[in-house]
């Protein structure tokens, strides 16, 4: 089996049991749509509000949610003891990473399917006014959280209080991502669009999630070693 089919394998395996339990994605888009709804009580709504809260509370709503996701993710391996049966499997360690970080990417992007169109609603922001930069820059996101959540909560994995640890030392790791997440969308629903700092973003987060691939590959056979 090539390494891609590994990967592929890896994360079709994390969806499929989302697919029957769903609990996962349905706690995550509960709790990002809940985190919207209040943002929008607590918040005045005229225009100069909404282009500058939106995009963070889009990006926040997001964090959030993909973090409780990390952390249920991986309490099922522990609980069932699946990451070390796929470790057992023929598949590379690094193949193993990444069809997990592409599972919850995957399942990032389904939460955003559910804020993005709220925020709209909600705030009346004209997020769907440039669909293509919004789109990259939520997918480039996704899949830099998932790289980086992957690496910390496998190395939680067997610590106790992994929970309260997560977060604390995945954010600031990810601060770069959420500030360019935030300031790219931001130009993309500002009253005068800028697309070319929307696409300066973009090639922001690519690069950092390029640094982010490289430095993960390089750390997460030691760590699930260990």
């Amino acid at each position: 089996m090539s390494f891609f089919r590994h990967v592929g394998a890896v994360a079709w395996k994390d969806l499929r049991v989302e697919l029957r339990s769903r609990e996962i994605v349905y706690t995550m888009a509960f709790f990002a749509a809940l985190l919207v709804v209040v943002f929008s009580f607590a918040l005045s709504q005229d225009g100069e509000t909404i282009a500058a809260v939106a995009p963070g509370i889009v990006w926040t709503s997001v964090a959030l949610a993909g973090t409780i996701g990390l952390g249920r993710a991986f309490d099922r391996e522990r609980e069932g003891d699946t990451m070390r049966a796929l470790l057992l499997t023929p598949a590379s360690r690094l193949g193993v990473f990444l069809g997990k970080a592409l599972g919850i990417a995957v399942l990032i992007l389904l939460v955003d399917v559910v804020v993005v169109p709220l925020v709209v609603i909600m705030f009346d922001a004209p997020l769907f006014d440039h669909v293509l930069p919004l789109a990259v820059l939520l997918a480039i996101g996704a899949i830099g959280f998932a790289l980086v959540g992957t690496v910390f909560a496998a190395m939680l994995l067997r610590v106790r209080s992994r929970d309260v640890l997560l977060p604390i030392v995945l954010y600031p790791i990810l601060m770069p991502l959420f500030i360019a997440g935030t300031k790219g969308t931001g130009a993309l629903i500002a009253a005068r669009p800028d697309l070319g700092a929307a696409w300066y973003w973009i090639e922001f987060l690519s690069l950092f999630d390029a640094a982010v691939l490289v430095a993960s590959l390089w750390t997460f056979e030691s760590l699930v070693i260990e």
